[in-house]
């Protein structure tokens, strides 16, 4: 028998494409309910959401992504214990600027629906050059799990209910990924990764993206130490320091 469930959106700022997201999201085979969590954000991202059809979320400051996402499921639960609903099978986890792109998403949703994997994870199609953050996200998870994996930081997976709870409390930040891949595997359930036409940051260059391949490194650092890696032994010499120095932030990588 084949699993409904749900979607979950963490967004901030995300109002000028929210809609389409959310559109894209709830015309997949499968998905029953769409929750976006909106997390603290200055626009209109709740209004222009709830206008396409999700159930809304509110962190009234920014929490991050992690919290996001469990917000958004802690909110499902409560849902189907009111509405007395049936319990969704599996959690879609989706970025909220995909726009109409989230129908891609359907690769995704169809073989953890079907019973096929526990969970299905995107990656990118074709080459794939992972930064530093992401190569410490690669080798970390392969020295804990034995499983080398292609890009564990693309942020978007289907899991059925089940392997979520495997997987909970999440890392913080984009941590949550790294810590949701590590779990599931160290528990012995079916992990397949999934290519996807996954379109290039276009902000790549900008100080704001800097910053933030800055602390996405710091919670992947954080997500493998709580899960037992050893950084002082896996870290080049300089530790995380060193690392930063070498990203594509610096002034001298």
């Amino acid at each position: 028998m084949s699993l409904s469930g749900a979607c979950v959106i963490p967004a901030r700022d995300a109002a000028p494409v929210i809609a389409d997201t959310v559109a894209a999201v709830r015309a997949l085979r499968g998905v029953d309910v769409v929750i976006v969590c909106d997390d603290g954000s200055d626009d209109e991202t709740a209004k222009y959401a709830a206008g396409a059809g999700a159930i809304i979320v509110t962190h009234q400051k920014s929490l991050g992504r992690a919290r996001s996402i469990d917000s958004s499921v802690n909110a499902l639960g409560i849902l189907e214990t009111r509405d007395n609903l049936k319990r969704a099978g599996f959690v879609l986890i989706a970025d909220a600027d995909l726009g109409t792109d989230a129908q891609r998403l359907a690769a995704l949703v169809a073989p953890v629906r079907e019973g096929e994997v526990d969970l299905a994870t995107a990656v990118p199609a074709g080459e794939h050059e992972p930064g530093v953050a992401e190569d410490l996200a690669v080798r970390g998870i392969e020295e804990l799990t034995g499983w080398r994996p292609r890009a564990p930081l693309t942020g978007l997976h289907c899991l059925t209910r089940s392997t979520f709870e495997v997987a909970s409390p999440l890392a913080a930040g984009r941590g949550a990924d790294v810590g949701m891949l590590i779990d599931v595997r160290g528990a012995g359930l079916r992990v397949r990764e999934v290519e996807l036409d996954l379109r290039p940051d276009d902000r790549n260059g900008s100080l704001a993206a800097s910053m933030e391949r800055a602390r996405t490194l710091t919670d992947v650092t954080r997500a493998l130490a709580g899960r037992g890696l050893k950084a002082d032994s896996f870290l080049p010499e300089g530790g995380l320091s060193g690392l930063l120095r070498r990203g594509p932030w610096s002034r001298n990588p």
